[in-house]
């Protein structure tokens, strides 16, 4: 029988499971530090984690007090979850199985950097330290045991599987990569394994789009000279951070104009892929004329394709994950006996500074040294007096028994007989 969870825990959001990308972008919080300082003041901890297909809020706290707190953000559709749940949900998350591309190493990454951002604003309490400890353990774990990432893996290299699907061949083609952050090079590193004419990069910042350009052996673009280079390219992938789309209906219409031959009609076809969240590309652009643009939506048919070939390695590491559980609600129950103990602890020192400076105070002026060994030996003995009683106390609240935890305590400080009573 699967253990009680008694740490209140509980996780919101969307991911490409049920949501598409218009829904994502209005869930998602363009100011991430003030959301976490908006939640610390009312959760204990909490964890926000962003990306490209999944937007999730984990919170010490119960499921209504998340459902509340994200109403009054301004956010009405969510999946919620709590307890083990909770647990569950963010060990398959860390392992890659609950990815859009089945195995991906890229989601461990961004654990961390959420976990480092909610440790950078304070929001991150011990339970949540735990939880995220865990999960990046578990994730790495999964992928030694098991075979689920072996090959490329990554939303990056699904765009560039998607741009040989729609042009049978990427060979002799000029490719356009926009961006140069984690994804821009995992779209590169897929794009150098290919016979490619050339492979173009460009980025806000132009020494960063040389450094990827030089990994590669591709030829690093200013900004200010898109143009010049959609009119070159087969396909444009673009992966930037931005906040809004950096390529617009108006300059594709332009663009499209230089890709028409003289007597041609009709502009030359461009492959356009946006795997940006937020979306690099403008709303209503692929209505342009020769413009055919695909986004990480169109990205499910490759993970399906995918999940295929790994299906038999997931339900390995489904297994693990599930063998994980109850040593994780152990972890988290034996997390809440240190408040528990807290009080026993804070009881026990009172006592022995009391019964410290009464010893000091009828040897009438003991010398330094003699009230070394008196603080030397009430500290020993307190500690050697609880430690059966902080056993008890701790293997009680890790096996789910929190409250006969606390009715120990209660017994020990207060006198309380309650503890000792029959259970049913």
């Amino acid at each position: 029988m699967e253990k009680i969870l008694r740490t209140d825990l509980a996780m919101a959001g969307l991911s490409h499971h049920t949501a598409g990308l218009s829904d994502l972008e209005t869930f998602r919080f363009p100011d991430e530090q003030a959301f976490l300082m908006a939640a610390r003041e009312r959760f204990r901890g909490v964890l926000l984690l962003q990306t490209c297909n999944r937007i999730e809020v984990l919170v010490q706290g119960s499921a209504a007090s998340l459902t509340d707190f994200l109403h009054e953000q301004g956010r009405e559709k969510f999946e919620i979850r709590e307890g083990v749940d909770v647990l569950r949900h963010l060990l398959q998350v860390a392992a890659g199985i609950d990815s859009m591309i089945v195995g991906e190493d890229q989601i461990l990454g961004q654990l961390k950097r959420a976990w480092a951002a909610s440790q950078e604003a304070g929001a991150c309490s011990q339970v949540i330290d735990l939880c995220m400890k865990k999960a990046v353990h578990v994730g790495i774990e999964v992928r030694k045991q098991t075979k689920i990432n072996r090959g490329s893996v990554s939303i990056g290299s699904a765009a560039v599987a998607l741009a040989e699907n729609l042009l049978t061949t990427l060979k002799g083609r000029h490719i356009l990569v926009i961006g140069s952050g984690e994804m821009g090079m995992l779209v590169a590193q897929a794009l150098a394994a290919k016979n490619l004419t050339a492979i173009y990069v460009a980025n806000r910042t132009y020494e960063r789009a040389v450094m990827l350009a030089g990994k590669i052996g591709g030829k690093a673009v200013h900004f200010n000279e898109l143009r010049r280079y959609f009119t070159l390219s087969d396909v444009v992938i673009t992966c930037t951070s931005a906040p809004h789309p950096v390529i617009t209906k108006e300059i594709l219409a332009d663009v499209m104009k230089g890709r028409c031959w003289p007597l041609d009609g009709h502009p030359r076809p461009l492959v356009l892929i946006d795997i940006a969240q937020p979306r690099d590309v403008e709303e209503g652009a692929g209505e342009v004329d020769g413009v055919n643009l695909f986004t990480i939506d169109n990205l499910r048919d490759v993970n399906e394709h995918n999940m295929e070939a790994r299906r038999e390695e997931a339900a390995r590491a489904e297994a693990h994950i599930e063998a994980e559980i109850d040593r994780f609600i152990t972890m988290l129950n034996g997390a809440s006996a240190d408040e528990v103990l807290g009080g026993l602890f804070t009881w026990a020192e009172a006592i022995r500074l009391r019964e410290r400076e009464r010893a000091c105070a009828r040897l009438q002026g003991c010398s330094p040294e003699t009230a070394a060994v008196i603080d030397d030996l009430t500290r020993v003995l307190t500690k050697k007096l609880l430690i059966d009683a902080t056993y008890s106390i701790r293997a009680c609240a890790q096996n789910g028994r929190i409250e006969e935890a606390e009715r120990l305590v209660n017994a020990i400080t207060r006198g309380d007989q309650s503890c000792f009573r029959k259970e049913d």
